[in-house]
């Protein structure tokens, strides 16, 4: 097969599902040229549990891709989740004597606000620059060229336990594919369903993902607040198990043919047919009971985002309101009883930006997988993570004593 310098892959490894996206950067946007999408079986709530079941399911998503495609894959952006993700905002400063601000200025002010204690177990997956401010002047967002004698800068820091992020490159590195990044699944989902205008005046991105739902809250351009909430669409496709007595295959089959997360908007009178456990015979119930199953579940998840929202503190600025992505995202119902929990409009999250095979991912489930293909294709000339990327830290080290050594000789 025919490798391209301009493709870019998204590996979005969930619990549910592994799905490789192949895009191919052009000048205006990504043009979505192969994907494949295989069971995941090795996770659990966004994490790798098994590593074996994890490569396999890689390998498969990879080679439907690339047969679609008509190319070869050997580098990918992996997205991350999981209840272990925390984050926090930092702020850093540093002197500039008068004089025009340089990269390396920004460079160094944005590693003095990452000079915070981190415990040895974690690691830095994303350092974003929030705001720059100059000599007390805010809300600079390029302050490259400018002059000045004080450069701040205020950064969200997302963290990861290191032993989960280094499963992820594991497995990839094991299916025969080098990591160009690790991205955080939020921050991914963001790139494909969320406009600038909506970034601007405030938003919330809510991904409700198999394992774990994804929180993302923008404003004045950037982000402000995320975090990780370990339930998902598993523990809906559960209740319908227990509740209706049948297999979780069953049950997620289920859920995705007749589910709706608002009983309100079902009729009493409409059946569904359930499948015993054993290969008994089979029953029917009422399509309403199904939701009366689904519909606390839910509220549930969306009572606890709102939790999140409030602990932010930045409640107050999400006028846009709240965007839904994600595999769950695709139930029926679901963005009806958002807007009654959060008081605020809700739209479904879809991707968007984008060329190619559109009709094929224009689902909510894809949004992760084409997010990272678009956020791969802004960073191409970015740093790689190359097998054996425990090295990074070390580089990166090395690279600033260089930068050291040029300052004073």
């Amino acid at each position: 097969m025919a490798k391209k310098d301009n493709i870019v892959v998204g590996l979005d490894i969930g619990t549910t599902k592994i799905c490789a996206i192949v895009g191919e950067k052009t000048r205006d946007s990504v043009e979505i040229i192969g994907i494949g999408v295989h069971a995941s079986k090795g996770l659990r709530k966004g994490v790798v549990v098994n590593i074996e079941s994890t490569v396999e399911s890689i390998r498969k998503a990879v080679e439907e891709a690339e047969l679609m495609a008509g190319c070869e894959v050997n580098r990918v952006y992996c997205g991350i989740a999981g209840g272990h993700i925390r984050a926090f905002n930092s702020h850093g400063v540093i002197a500039i004597k008068n004089r025009e601000i340089s990269q390396a200025d920004i460079d160094r002010v944005i590693e003095a606000a990452q000079a915070v204690v981190i415990p040895p177990d974690r690691e830095v997956i994303h350092v974003i620059p929030q705001e720059y401010i100059v000599d007390d002047q805010e809300g600079i967002q390029e302050p490259l060229g400018m002059i000045g004698i004080r450069l701040e800068v205020k950064v969200h820091i997302v963290t990861a336990a290191v032993t989960s992020a280094q499963n992820i490159v594991k497995c990839a590195n094991k299916a025969g594919l080098d990591v160009a990044d690790i991205v955080l699944q939020q921050i991914a989902s963001s790139e494909a369903v969320l406009n600038p205008d909506e970034r601007e005046i405030g938003v919330v991105l809510v991904d409700i993902g198999g394992g774990t739902t994804d929180i993302a809250l923008y404003h004045a351009g950037t982000i402000k607040y995320t975090t990780v909430i370990s339930l998902g669409g598993n523990q809906v496709t559960g209740d319908i198990s227990v509740g209706l007595r049948t297999t979780a295959s069953e049950a997620e089959k289920i859920k995705k043919q007749f589910g709706n997360a608002m009983t309100a908007l079902v009729s009493k009178d409409d059946m569904v047919e359930v499948q015993s456990v054993g290969g008994g015979k089979s029953r029917t119930v009422s399509r309403y009971m199904l939701c009366e199953i689904i519909e606390p579940r839910v509220e549930e998840i969306f009572q606890l985002v709102k939790r999140e929202i409030m602990k932010s503190g930045y409640d107050n600025l999400v006028s846009s309101g709240i965007v839904l992505t994600g595999g769950t995202a695709a139930m029926e119902g679901i963005t009806e009883l958002a807007e009654q929990v959060f008081n605020l409009p809700v739209r479904r999250g879809l991707p968007m930006g984008i060329t190619g095979l559109v009709d094929v991912v224009k689902s909510p489930m894809y949004s992760t997988g084409v997010g990272l293909v678009q956020y791969g294709g802004k960073h191409l000339a970015g740093t790689q993570f190359q097998r054996g990327s425990e090295n990074k830290i070390f580089n990166k080290l090395t690279s600033r004593m260089k930068e050291w050594m040029k300052e004073f000789f």
